[in-house]
């Protein structure tokens, strides 16, 4: 009993030496690689590649400035075709027949173009998730389409008849300035059209601000932006803006930036121009 005791201690005593021996080495070992996964090579981030946007436009013109302006805010890397002149061109017709501006070409849309700065936008918005120009929330996202709709509607008319004769826009089919009626009568059209401009651009600082920086709350909304663009056109009369619309204007190209300056650049160099050649004929 003992030799066998004996040697079962001694093979023991042989089994236990190597073990012990052999954890440092495995610790060693083991610590090797972590060693060298604690300092592993990390490859530098790409920025986001901004979203391409094919744009025909027209640079003296509100509805592609709304266009223009919310394309450079919410970062699109667009490509802008100046269509002065080529509207009614066989190419252009033939994906176009409405021959409007702005108009967007995108893979995406079933005829793979689209016209109407509302819509646009609309559009834009709901495909790159822009919820900060277009609130998801559908009790938000109504006022937002109440407010163009109602510009589109009511108050774009108006200054449309009031400003396209200093302009030297064509007025739209329907419009007393598109008829053969009577120059006196146009004339009386305009001044009235003037004279109503002003009860519905109270409604959006009344009703659509609502005390709010912008419609869209404390970030100017595509409804904002389609606002602003249509109280460019005034200038152009001289019509006598309410003090909260100066004030807002300036704080939408405040928030924008060069976003909204640049492209109202444009519009505002066309009615200086304008309004410079009026005088000299004068």
């Amino acid at each position: 009993m003992a030799k066998t005791v004996t040697k079962s201690a001694g093979k023991s005593a042989a089994q236990v030496k190597p073990k012990a021996a052999a954890k440092p080495a495995a610790k060693a070992a083991a610590a090797k690689p972590a060693a060298k996964k604690s300092a592993p090579k990390t490859a530098k981030a790409k920025p986001a590649k901004k979203p391409a946007l094919k744009l025909s436009m027209l640079k003296p013109s509100v509805n592609n400035l709304a266009v223009r302006v919310f394309a450079r805010a919410a970062g699109f890397d667009a490509a802008e075709t100046d269509a002065w002149g080529h509207t009614r061109s066989p190419e252009y017709m033939a994906r176009n027949p409405a021959h409007l501006t702005p108009m967007i070409e995108d893979k995406g849309l079933p005829r793979g173009v689209l016209w109407e700065s509302c819509a646009i936008m609309q559009y834009l918005a709901n495909k790159h998730g822009l919820e900060k120009f277009y609130p998801k929330a559908p009790a938000k996202r109504a006022m937002v389409d109440s407010a163009m709709f109602y510009l589109i509607g009511t108050l774009y008319p108006y200054v449309a008849r009031a400003t396209y004769p200093a302009l030297g826009f064509p007025h739209y089919a329907g419009e007393v300035g598109h008829s053969d009626a009577h120059p006196d009568k146009k004339s009386e059209a305009q001044k009235a059209a003037m004279a109503a401009i002003a009860e519905p651009l109270e409604v959006f600082h009344s009703f659509f601000r609502d005390g709010k920086p912008f419609i869209g709350g404390k970030h100017p909304s595509i409804a904002d932006i389609r606002l602003a663009a249509t109280l460019e056109f005034l200038a152009v009369i001289d019509y006598a803006l309410p003090k909260w619309a100066k004030e807002y204007m300036a704080a939408i190209e405040k928030k924008l930036g060069k976003a909204y300056a640049e492209p109202a650049g444009d519009v505002r160099g066309y009615i200086a121009y304008v309004r410079s050649q009026a005088k000299a004929s004068a």
